[in-house]
């Protein structure tokens, strides 16, 4: 069987003919090739080598070995196997279909793509392409043939998943109630803080001093300057400047008082953890929901790519079913 999983990589290699996979795996140790699945559907068996599952996996294991080590890396790289395996058998099963439904793609339509390839990657040099074939250890015919098999996989799925999906108007207004979050922009207050620590051996003196200091702020005294004195948290230098702060990273009760104060006003004293704390809001922005006219078509095109996707599932899941499959 010519390597059928390598039309996916070869094709993918030819958008950018600088960086091509056997170029790519030259330096990967050799690996002893065996069965890694039979394929049988349609009165047709397909064999799945371990050194075709190896040769889809590489790119993905090599960045895993750039993130993971030791056990975990061992774990993550049998996963990508698994899914780059799983890949191969759903490629090799809508072939059998396409061929079982006696279609086939035409010797003109093969040609023509070949020379489309030449000319916008090689500047339509055909001996140039014929090199880089060579080079790589591929004949032209092994080319045609990843092409071919490229091509079934690609009008198989075309035809077994409606591009003309309706979605009700329901269904839309529906997903607009029960997401809205995805259409609100992001909440935030620009933030100033003066932190007083609970003291050990005069907890009295501290609420006292931070009651002093927010009488000071409400007679007009500098928030900033305030907190510069007398604030005890990283910001202290700052100002007690917290920049602009996202809804949900600071603990309830601070979280409550500052995304409800009024824009250039003082809270009261918050008494949290044993601490004290006065707040300052500075400015607003988010929190805008986009209205249903502004988001309608978006929604609809996300509900219609989910719908193609789970007819898609369906679709392979059926031939699975059909099929004899013994992964090894």
């Amino acid at each position: 069987m010519v390597r059928p999983l390598l039309v996916i990589l070869f094709t993918a290699a030819l958008l950018s003919l600088s960086s091509l996979c056997r170029g790519a795996l030259a330096a990967e140790p050799e690996v002893i090739n065996g069965i890694a699945a039979v394929v049988k559907s349609n009165d047709t068996t397909d064999v799945i080598t371990y050194s075709e599952v190896r040769v889809l996996s590489a790119p993905k294991e090599k960045l895993l070995r750039q993130q993971f080590q030791g056990e975990e890396l061992l774990t993550k790289m049998k996963e990508a196997r698994a899914a780059a395996l799983k890949d191969l058998v759903d490629r090799q099963l809508i072939i059998q279909a396409f061929k079982k439904e006696g279609y086939q793609i035409p010797d003109h339509y093969l040609d023509q793509r070949v020379q489309d390839i030449i000319r916008e990657n090689f500047n339509g040099d055909r001996n140039t392409f014929i090199k880089t074939l060579q080079a790589q250890n591929y004949t032209i015919g092994e080319f045609k043939k990843m092409e071919s098999d490229r091509m079934m996989v690609q009008a198989m799925r075309h035809k077994n998943v409606e591009l003309n999906t309706i979605i009700s108007p329901n269904r839309i207004q529906d997903y607009y109630r029960k997401h809205a979050s995805e259409f609100t922009s992001k909440e935030q207050v620009k933030l100033r803080m003066i932190m007083i620590p609970a003291g050990t051996s005069d907890p009295a003196g501290q609420k006292a001093m931070a009651e002093e200091i927010l009488g000071k702020l409400v007679n007009g005294a500098e928030f900033e300057r305030m907190a510069q004195i007398y604030s005890e948290d990283s910001t202290r230098d700052l100002g007690g400047d917290w920049g602009w702060v996202d809804r949900g990273t600071l603990t309830a009760p601070l979280e409550k008082v500052a995304f409800n104060l009024r824009l250039g006003k003082v809270s009261n004293i918050i008494q949290l953890g044993g601490n004290y704390y006065i707040l300052k809001v500075e400015d607003k922005r988010g929190g805008v929901t986009r209205s249903f006219a502004e988001v309608r078509e978006e929604i609809e095109k996300k509900l219609v790519t989910e719908e193609a996707q789970a007819k898609q599932e369906r679709w392979l899941t059926s031939l699975r079913q059909k099929a004899y499959i013994k992964m090894y």
